[in-house]
């Protein structure tokens, strides 16, 4: 009889955190911790396995041990297809809710999947370590439920946890973090001073209408989901909206969203009331055909500084310049008293994207103000800006506490990944000077321009992509005492990463919107890269997670390092 692969071999192959995958270090360093090791248990590491003989001399006792394996083997390894009842332990980075198969542990992801909450899911997809599980019916609802007060919770991908009491979703949030740290960034809780170091996530006191920016799109083709179908006979009209999890093509028509403020609210009803009047001429574009008018609908709220009033920014992305065809639409909008802007971005490309070539004022002014940290900052259709302005304050404080600066003037601050300078602004009056360096040349144009209306000269931001950096990098500024890092999603390339650790500058400040990248990079900068013979510089001494987006799962953090 051939011999049977060793079963406890195959099961060694599991890991507890199969989200961990996506943000596992490069194929040469896997040898340093493989996933295998990022968790100090395995989900199957209570299973018993002392019915598991795999001594090949004993061919009774292998038939028995196969038979038994077969007969499990649709639940260990469950089949795409198949239909399962499953209950949601815990929430997974992304939000999505991480399940066990009850006889075996065997790990399957559900999004829109509770805590606590038991429902019949099918596996859409199966990997070697995990599967994935589309949820169908709910058998009894998560331990924190509460009712979702949008109508579009359930099938709208931007509100994910609407239906998870805050307190909860919180609490998840926190626990992504910490076991990122653990596993990912190599951090050890018997480290006596971990729990000084892992803060409590700072909750935002507004969960909705904190957004202050929203961009929907248009579309030929209302997306109504599959169990919606029968109650829904319009599906063939127009459509403005959001688009549907996972789809470019795809737009839930939406006519009110409970994220951003009140009176983008009405400018969408108005526009909704009326853009699809035959008599007015407006199409939707269409992202297959590539014809229609109408691409996107965005929407910005700032504040007049002298009054404090809200100021909203309407901005029509087109796809190509016809103003006469948007004023029914101007008109219609124009009377809402927050709305001072309206502006019209053309783009003729056949993306997706929301940014045009040409850029046209149809009505009022070019941009709108926002106060951040006693700053002013002029916020033009395409400016980048925190997205929820409140919490942005207490993330900006934040950072300028880990950033312990003296005051006195003396100290040099390096912004990476600045933007428009709001971070580097926000502290350059305290310190000698800024150099920030960021990609968008949009983003830099508008830096310097708020380093203008503040009246700060001490500020110079360049152009330059830090994942591209070479030898001859940092050597048009001085030594910095703080560097602010704010990359985005992927977190730091390893050429930055070097250059960091050769700089060695006293301070780091690391803002992240990904605590999973966050967490590696942490680990290289703390402990090195062996196989490369890169040592660690520096020691982590807080990571503050900060929930900026309440609903939804993305969780920012706020991390200080100091040099060893």
């Amino acid at each position: 009889m051939a011999s049977t692969p060793s079963i406890t071999t195959t099961l060694r192959r599991l890991h507890p955190l199969p989200w961990l995958h996506s943000i596992s270090p490069p194929s040469n360093l896997r040898r340093r911790f493989p996933l295998s090791t990022l968790s100090s248990t395995s989900p199957i590491d209570h299973t018993p396995l002392t019915h598991i003989n795999t001594n090949n001399n004993n061919n009774s006792d292998n038939k028995k041990d196969n038979d038994r394996r077969n007969k499990n083997s649709d639940s260990f390894y469950p089949k795409r297809g198949q239909i399962l009842e499953l209950e949601c332990e815990s929430l997974a980075f992304k939000g999505k809710g991480v399940c066990k198969v009850a006889e075996t542990g065997f790990v399957l992801m559900c999004d829109r999947a509770l805590p606590g909450e038991r429902f019949l899911g099918r596996v859409t997809r199966k990997k070697d370590t995990f599967a994935e599980v589309k949820k169908l019916k709910t058998i009894t609802p998560h331990r924190d439920y509460v009712e979702a007060p949008c109508e579009y919770a359930s099938h709208c991908g931007g509100c994910k946890t609407q239906n998870l009491l805050y307190e909860a979703q919180v609490r998840a949030k926190e626990q992504q973090v910490r076991e990122l740290v653990i596993h990912v960034g190599r951090f050890s809780v018997k480290d006596p001073e971990f729990d000084m170091i892992m803060k409590s996530i700072v909750p935002c006191d507004i969960q909705y209408h904190y957004r202050n920016k929203m961009e929907f799109s248009f579309g030929p083709k209302k997306w109504v989901p599959a169990e919606m179908l029968e109650e829904h006979n319009d599906t063939d009209s127009y459509a403005l909206g959001l688009h549907a999890p996972g789809f470019f093509d795809k737009v839930l028509n939406v006519d009110k969203c409970l994220l951003q403020s009140e009176p983008t609210n009405l400018v969408l009803a108005a526009v909704q009331d009326c853009w699809r009047n035959s008599e007015l001429n407006l199409t939707p574009y269409d992202v297959h055909s590539h014809a229609g008018f109408l691409k996107h609908l965005m929407l910005r709220t700032g504040r007049n500084i002298e009054t404090g009033v809200a100021e909203v920014m309407v901005n029509f992305v087109t796809s190509s310049y016809k103003p006469d065809l948007l004023k029914p639409l101007i008109n219609k909008i124009k009377g809402i008293p927050e709305v001072v802007s309206i502006m019209n971005n053309v783009n003729t490309s056949v993306g997706n994207t929301s940014i045009g070539e040409e850029e046209y004022t149809l009505y009022g002014k070019p941009t709108i103000a926002e106060t951040l940290r006693g700053l002013t900052f002029q916020i033009s259709a395409n400016s980048f800006f925190q997205t929820n302005t409140r919490q942005a304050e207490v993330l900006y404080k934040l950072i300028e506490e880990c950033a312990s600066l003296k005051g006195d003037g003396t100290e040099v601050v390096l912004d990476l990944f600045c933007g428009t300078g709001t971070i580097g602004l926000t502290l350059a009056k305290r310190v000698k000077h800024v150099y920030g360096y960021e990609v968008v040349d949009q983003a830099i144009a508008d830096a310097h321009k708020n380093a203008n209306l503040n009246g700060i000269y001490n500020a110079t931001f360049i152009k330059g992509d830090l994942n591209k950096i070479d030898e001859n990098f940092g050597s048009n500024f001085p030594k910095p005492d703080i560097v602010i890092s704010d990359p985005n999603r992927p977190g730091m390339h390893m050429k930055l990463i070097r250059f960091l650790l050769k700089l060695r500058a006293q301070r780091i400040v690391y803002v992240s919107c990904n605590p999973a990248t966050c967490a590696r990079d942490l680990d290289y900068l703390c402990h090195g890269i062996p196989e490369r013979n890169i040592e660690g510089a520096y020691r982590l001494r807080t990571i503050q997670p900060v929930d900026m987006f309440p609903h939804t799962p993305h969780i920012e953090c706020v991390c200080l390092l100091e040099l060893c």
